[in-house]
Formats: C-alpha cells, structure tokens, sequence
C-alpha cells in the first residue's frame, strides 16, 4: 500500500483556475485525513482536486457535484482508469461536423460576449464531435480539456463579468496573459498534455456523480471519510453565476433562457447550500444523513453563514468536532478568501459512547 501510494503522487493534477479550489490546502487537508481510510467521498468536489489526493492515497473514490461540467472532471481524472485523447481522437474533434447545424449555441448567445465569431464557431463544432468518441471517459476529457481551456482564454477565469473582449484587445493585458489574445484551439492543445498525463488507475473502482449530495448520500454504504466543501454562503458562493457558460457548453442546454449580460442560463439548478433561506436546513439534513459515515472534513470559511460557532453546533449534535483554523495573508478570490479572512476545517470523528463495566468503571469507545 505505501508503495502504490508513493507511486501514485507521481501523477501531478492539472492547476485548476476556480474559485475556491483547495489545490493550496491539500497538505493541510491531508494531515487531519484519519487512518485506516479505504473509501472516502468527496461530496461538493468542484474541481476535483480533493478527490484527486484521495485517489493518489490509494483510497475508493467516490465524487460527486451537482454541476455537470465538474462531474466531467470527475469521470475523466476520478473514474476514468487508462482513457486519454490520442491523435485519433483530435482528428475528430478538430474536423467540420456538417451534421452540426444543431449546434450553434455558442456562436448565437456568446458571440461578441465572451468570444469572437471564429472562436464561437470552433466551440459549437468541437462540441458536437465530442459525441462521436468512442467512450464516456474519452468524451469526459474532451469537456474538462475544453472547459479548462476556457477558463484560460476568459479574464479572471470565470464568465461573472463582460470584459472578456475588452482585456482580449487591451496590449497591456495581454503582454500580461497572452491566453487572452490566442485562439482556443492553442490553449486546448497547450493543455492537453497535462490533463493526459494525470490520468492513473489506482486499481480502485473509484465513482463520479452528477447529483444534488441530498439525494445521492442515501445511496451510498461504507464509507470510511466524507469530505465536504459546500458552497461558502454569504461569501462567493454562486458558482452558477461564475461558471455559468462551462455548465452550458457541457449541458448544451435547449430548455433554458439566457438572462443579464453574462447570458446566463435561468432558471438555476437548486443547491440548497448557496441561499441564507436554505442552507441551515440543508446542512442539518447532510449531517443527519451522514451520520453513519465515521469521519468527516468539512471546509469552511469564517466569512461564511452560518458563522463558525453556529455550525460547530450543528455538527455537534452528530458528531465530537474540532476546529482548525488558517489564515489567508494575500487574497486569492472567491469563497472568501481575501486577506484576513480564516480558512477553516471542522474535523469531525465519532462520538464516544460512554458505558459501565461491571466495576461502574467509565469506559469510552469509538469507531476507529
């Protein structure tokens, strides 16, 4: 075991660019990772990144986000075992479909908001290749590939705001980013090689999900960890604003209308965890349906509704829990990461039963 998870940290995940991606807390998050883990659940896994360490430890994987586009990610570097884009598959993702006169979302609602016409017209085309690969996993890197890339070209990495175009012909900005100025195909070729060579077996059937974590949790048994990154109410937490156009492309919504400046899909998907009305409710019913999962780690922020000591009181009623605290010295953006603000986790174990020998001698026990 040591062994194959020496070896698995060979493989290196891809630098994601999204707001509040843990990539800079793993070794903080791994240290207070109990022993004697075998399947762990990364329940809000966003961009993977946590599900990623916890296939590099050798553990079951199973994860899970209601976005699409992030379950992408999770069956393309998660779920996926052997899976990468060859120069085969380019051949058919980069030819003209001319069966593709159903796909010309991007070019009708985002021509001139995020892209120019040329690219538009190259995402609608790739994306209806996509389809024609020969395997889920294949057409999962195809998305994250593509998404990523996206990301790259768009300032700030997110689809929030209607500067795109205007930092793309600002010299200064792109003497700063060239992603900016260049054509998307670049970018994803750039990246290709990266996300090929993240993908590894850790000869576990590891599993992604595309659910609300309410409804999925009752299907899962044996579970030895879940890790939960829920959206930081009160601080960054519409992810479906940020993030809006990557969910569109993978979706290729037909049923949705494109609102405000940014275009974004309405109506939204329902979290639970992203509104002040919802989340208190939401977080009580997670618990309690996590209750026979022995360990969890939840990820938090100070700035977050409910404050810290209020969801320190709804642990409590499942769990014994402790809180770790890490302060952001620069801000990073998003999720409340901004200076002076705390990173937080609440490392969560099973309560102690407290019983009587014969002796009436107290005798504490729990689970591991």
């Amino acid at each position: 075991m040591l062994f194959e998870e020496y070896s698995n940290f060979d493989y290196k995940f891809p630098d994601p660019q999204y707001l509040g991606a843990k990539h800079t807390h793993l070794a903080w998050i791994k240290s207070h990772i109990p022993k004697k883990v075998k399947t762990a659940l990364d329940a809000f896994a966003g961009s993977q990144s946590i599900s990623f360490l916890f296939k590099q430890m050798g553990f079951k994987t199973i994860t899970n986000d209601f976005l699409n586009f992030n379950h992408q990610i999770g069956l393309s570097l998660i779920e996926n075992r052997e899976e990468k884009i060859t120069k085969g598959d380019l051949d058919i993702l980069f030819n003209e479909n001319h069966n593709s006169h159903d796909f010309t979302l991007i070019e009708d609602v985002y021509t001139n908001v995020f892209f120019e016409k040329e690219d538009a017209k190259f995402l609608d085309n790739y994306r209806s290749n996509i389809q024609l690969l020969s395997n889920i996993y294949k057409q999962s890197l195809a998305f994250t590939i593509m998404n990523r890339s996206m990301t790259r070209k768009v300032t700030m990495g997110h689809f929030g705001h209607t500067q795109a175009l205007k930092y793309a012909n600002d010299p200064e900005r792109v003497k700063r980013n060239r992603s900016l100025a260049r054509p998307i195909k670049d970018i994803f070729i750039d990246l290709l090689s990266q996300y090929n060579q993240a993908v590894f077996d850790n000869n576990q059937e590891n599993k992604s999900y595309n659910h609300n974590i309410l409804d999925i949790i009752p299907q899962i048994d044996n579970v030895d960890l879940a890790y939960f990154d829920p959206p930081y109410c009160n601080s960054h937490a519409d992810y479906q604003s940020f993030y809006h156009l990557l969910e569109t492309y993978t979706e290729y919504w037909k049923d949705k209308d494109f609102i405000n400046g940014i275009k974004r899909y309405e109506p939204q998907k329902f979290s639970g965890f992203d509104k002040k009305k919802d989340v208190i409710n939401s977080f009580d019913k997670l618990f309690k349906l996590s209750q026979d999962i022995p360990h969890w780690i939840i990820s938090y922020n100070d700035r977050s509704f409910p404050i810290v000591d209020d969801l320190k009181n709804i642990i409590s009623k499942y769990k014994d829990v402790s809180v770790e605290f890490k302060s952001y010295g620069n801000g990073r953006g998003g999720k409340g990461s901004v200076a002076g603000s705390r990173e937080v986790l609440f490392v969560c174990k099973p309560k102690k039963q407290i019983f009587f020998n014969n002796d009436l001698n107290l005798i504490g026990n729990e689970r591991f």
